[in-house]
């Protein structure tokens, strides 16, 4: 049984998970105390403030602690454990860690023989700070496996039609007034942060907003709107998530083959 820490546990982290479980890997997810994921209804790190998820057939549950989390290893639920720091590493042995958080930085991880580590998008070079990274901009590479080199730089912008993305226009308490799912026309309104209007970009449905309640930050990313106007895409893994997962689990099957034959 070959365990594998997922750290984030949002949108891209969650098509990874379930492309993990289905081909047999055991997943533990770990996230901060209060995730700011926008596309709620496919990231299990939802759980962490609902208790559960459940996204394409498998469920994601909150655990109290590592041993929990272990110990929920032996079914077939996802556990997600608040540890942002990793400390789960000091009481058990992983084949291997995925950091899939998106921060788009260069991340600080010393490189071990018994730990293999893969890094999502900007941030990650191979024999640096992870074995192998993984391309997440969309174009010819999503999904493809870097073994030397880097993966595309950030360009700072959404992907597709940058209009489809709004951000907080100050920082306050977002106030969630139409979610995840319904349909909106251009200029309708959609949410509050503080005494601020946030009125939607374009026309379609909303694929992601923040949860309500949240406390969020000037220019952070609140949600975003869909043209293609499919309900059904909020609720499943996209296709994004699914390529990117490929080039996790090639990564990781490629890696476990080097070993057999050394």
């Amino acid at each position: 049984m070959q365990k594998v820490i997922l750290r984030g546990g949002g949108d891209l982290a969650s098509g990874i998970a379930i492309k993990l479980i289905r081909c047999g890997y055991k997943v533990v997810i770990t996230e901060l105390e209060k995730p700011l994921s926008v596309r709620r209804k496919v990231s299990f790190s939802e759980a962490v403030y609902d208790g559960a998820i459940t996204i394409e057939g498998i469920t994601g549950r909150k655990v109290g602690s590592a041993s929990e989390a272990l110990n929920m290893l032996e079914g077939n639920d996802i556990p997600v454990l608040v540890d942002p720091n990793l400390a789960i590493l000091k009481e058990a042995t992983f084949s291997a860690l995925i950091d899939s958080r998106l921060k788009k930085s260069e991340q600080n991880y010393f490189i071990q023989d018994d730990l293999f580590i893969v890094g999502l998008g900007p941030g990650f070079s191979p024999g640096k700070n992870c074995h192998a990274a993984i391309e997440t901009e969309r174009g010819h590479t999503l999904g493809r496996v870097y073994w030397t080199g880097t993966t595309n730089a950030d360009t700072g912008l959404p992907e597709g039609d940058a209009r489809r993305v709004f951000r907080a226009p100050c920082t306050g308490i977002v106030r969630v007034i139409t979610d995840i799912g319904a349909t909106v026309q251009a200029g309708e309104l959609m949410a509050q942060v503080g005494e601020m209007d946030v009125h939607a970009p374009i026309s379609g449905v909303i694929r992601g907003m923040i949860r309500d309640g949240t406390l969020i930050q000037s220019g952070v990313k609140l949600g975003d709107v869909d043209a293609r106007n499919d309900p059904s895409y909020c609720t499943t893994v996209s296709d994004k998530a699914f390529a990117v997962a490929g080039g996790v689990l090639e990564a990781l099957i490629v890696h476990q083959n080097r070993k057999n034959a050394s």
